[in-house]
């Protein structure tokens, strides 16, 4: 490359820049090369021998070098005619070469550090190739130690103001100077400027057809929604009146199908029919499935209800059975849905998948969770929608089930003929996406991403799974409750969309670890709001406290949700997208499932409750009733309820909701502190190509 002077050094390598931002190392061995020429008579080229004993030590705070003149050193610091610097990324084939320990730079580290600049600040010919807009490490200045971004060198000042950014793309430019860059990394693809003018696209500024996508993306969502809604909301309320805590902890095994789906998910991922679609293959015949079900278990649920907890609770396993089959359907819809929301919508917006899916789930819950429980409430029917009073509420369990298993049925249909899928090129059988499957559980990183899963939750699962039943269980009434879902709806709703546009600008486990601590917060909350229920009946004031409860817990809950997923369609490898969607989401949802249940049986065994006997003999009591003589204990539900009608009061001593809640809470504040934040922003730094298999 030939230097100001006239010279020409060999070109060999990428070059580094010294530790001081100010000077570089070729100028001191044009110095040199000027003192010898200057003795001999002539100028002479610079050997590489010469130029391997010119250490770093030399170098100090000042800019000096020690064996040259006062004259000299500030000669050195005049800037050189048509000068600019050069400093491309390492060669991702060799690697960057660090100092060697003796602190000495190689010949082929200090070549190439300087340019010549063609007048009006244009780049000559022979650098314009080397710095093409099309080289996505163009324009970077490593964080390597040796260069960053707040040189202030007269060196590097014009090329900061003809030419340093401006071919790199904005997405580059703000991640090469973000801490998380280094040598290792890629850059991440360039966003494309709305007309606006903004780095990301809203709603409104997207394609037509990825508005379309999105929207077909939601309803889908929202299908899968309806049954999780009434699965893990509404029908454990409605068999509180049956069940005990830990007997309810029975029924919490038939979400497990939506925890464990990453077994069958290679499956869903290899077979399909290459005329019907890879995703419509099996989303076509899941819903139909799933429609044919809710209209057959409408039509005997109520039944069902009143016999799960006969026997000691011996009936609620067949109950159990029929929404594990419901839930297993929705698992593996999500299965599918997943993976084609990666090839719905563009790399750049697929934020939105993780948006269409907490819009579709939350309203599809919304929906059997907060509407179906008011409009079943007898009070709330009573009080608003009729003129005279009945013992049940407008709307059954059996009637929502009918409705919607007729829905089901005709958004399948609707989508089987309206909606064509692309034809994909995937043709790995089975074997093949299970050894996927297992090389992407061999990933050290995938390893510590399924630990933090599996125990994150166990903070606050105290919280989400036992205290709007404990609500209940002390005499807040399910209208009170509907009511403070309805309150909290819009909350949640809306966050799920700014929450999706929050992780395309900021580190989305930053917001995730955030929204950790929110929901610990949210445990101590209600541990508080339990605590203080009114010996006499709800009122105004205690009505918003819930209500506040509710909504900070909905903040954080959704915030961390939307994080977490935003973050899984990042890393996720769109040739396997279902598996490796699946397998993340599924540790995720495992570690709130799983711990329900020992969580629901706990509650039960840390609680003392004793039924205390009338002191007098009671009167209007039901036939076949045997009147309360002698105390006994009340903790399930059945003795609570014998207790009652026998005349009895049953007496809570020690409530194990209020211990287990706090064990929770004590456990997750030391496992973040300890593991998760650490380990989280470790795997937020890390490159793309941490989370993929070479054979991929």
């Amino acid at each position: 490359m030939p230097t100001p002077l006239g010279e020409s050094l060999p070109l060999k390598s990428q070059p580094v820049l010294s530790r001081d931002n100010n000077l570089l190392p070729l100028h001191l061995a044009q110095r040199q090369q000027q003192e010898a020429a200057k003795k001999s008579g002539k100028f002479s080229s610079v050997s590489e021998s010469e130029l391997e004993d010119i250490p770093l030590s030399s170098f100090n705070k000042g800019n000096q070098f020690s064996k040259y003149s006062d004259t000299e050193k500030s000669r050195r610091h005049q800037r050189p005619a048509n000068l600019s610097v050069y400093a491309p990324s390492a060669d991702r084939t060799t690697g960057y070469r660090p100092p060697t320990s003796d602190n000495t730079l190689a010949p082929s580290e200090i070549h190439h550090l300087l340019t010549p600049r063609t007048p009006m600040g244009k780049k000559s010919p022979s650098a314009q190739s080397r710095l093409s807009p099309s080289d996505p490490a163009a324009g970077q200045q490593p964080h390597n130690g040796h260069a960053t971004g707040a040189m202030t060198s007269p060196f590097l000042d014009p090329r900061r103001k003809h030419a340093s950014l401006d071919n790199v793309s904005t997405t580059g430019a703000q991640y090469i100077r973000s801490e998380r860059f280094s040598l290792d990394s890629e850059l991440p693809p360039e966003t494309p400027k709305t007309p606006s003018g903004g780095a990301s696209a809203g709603f409104w500024e997207l394609a037509p057809a990825e508005r379309r996508n999105f929207l077909m993306l939601c309803l889908l969502y929202f299908m899968q929604g309806v049954p999780m809604g009434l699965a893990t909301g509404s029908v454990p309320f409605l068999l509180k009146s049956h069940l005990s805590f830990g007997q309810i902890g029975v029924f919490s095994l038939a979400s497990y199908p939506y925890s464990l789906k990453l077994l069958w998910s290679p499956i869903v991922d290899a077979v399909w029919s290459q005329r019907v679609g890879r995703r419509k293959s099996w989303i076509i015949p899941i819903q139909a499935l799933s429609g044919m079900g809710m209209l057959w278990l409408g039509s005997r649920v109520e039944r069902m209800m009143e016999t799960a907890g006969e026997n000691g609770g011996a009936g609620v396993w067949g109950f159990t059975s029929w929404w594990f089959f419901l839930v297993f359907m929705c698992a593996t819809q999500d299965i599918a849905v997943d993976g084609w929301a990666l090839v719905l919508l563009s790399p750049q917006n697929l934020s939105y998948a993780s948006t269409a899916q907490t819009i579709g789930l939350t309203a599809g819950q919304f929906l059997s969770y907060t509407v179906f429980l008011a409009f079943n409430a007898p009070d709330f029917a009573n009080k608003w929608l009729r003129a005279s009073p009945r013992p049940e509420g407008v709307l059954t369990l059996g009637g929502y089930l009918t409705f919607f298993g007729w829905a089901y049925i005709a958004v399948t249909v609707g989508l089987a003929i309206m909606k064509k899928e692309d034809r994909s090129r995937n043709t790995d059988g089975i074997m093949e996406v299970y050894r996927i499957m297992g090389g992407i559980l061999s990933l050290r990183n995938i390893q510590i991403f399924i630990f933090i899963h599996l125990i994150a939750k166990i903070g606050f699962v105290a919280n989400d799974a036992v205290t709007n039943l404990k609500l209940l269980d002390k005499g807040f009434s399910q209208e009170n409750l509907a009511l403070t879902v309805l309150i909290d709806f819009p909350f949640e709703l809306g966050l799920g969309y700014y929450a999706g546009k929050w992780s395309s600008i900021y580190p989305p486990m930053k917001i995730w670890c955030w929204a950790f601590l929110g929901r610990i917060a949210a445990a101590v909350f209600a541990e508080i709001t339990i605590s203080m229920f009114p010996a006499n009946g709800v009122t105004s004031w205690y009505l918003c406290q819930v209500i506040a409860m509710h909504v900070h817990s909905t903040f954080m809950s959704t915030l961390q949700f939307v994080a977490v997923s935003a973050f899984h369609a990042k890393i996720a490898d769109p040739v396997i997208g279902g598996t490796y969607m699946t397998l993340l989401a599924t540790c995720s949802n495992l570690g709130g499932t799983f711990p329900r249940f020992f969580v629901l049986k706990f509650v039960d065994m840390f609680t003392k409750a004793t039924c205390m006997p009338p002191s007098t003999t009671p009167y209007g009591l039901k036939e076949g009733v045997t009147p309360v003589t002698a105390p006994f204990s009340c903790v399930l539900e059945a003795e609570k309820h014998r207790c009652i009608e026998g005349g009895g009061m049953c007496n809570i001593e020690q409530d194990g909701y209020l211990i287990v809640n706090a064990c929770c809470a004590i456990m997750g504040i030391i496992s973040f502190i300890w593991f998760i934040q650490p380990q989280a922003y470790k795997l937020q730094a890390l490159p793309l190509r941490a989370w993929r298999l070479a054979s991929a």
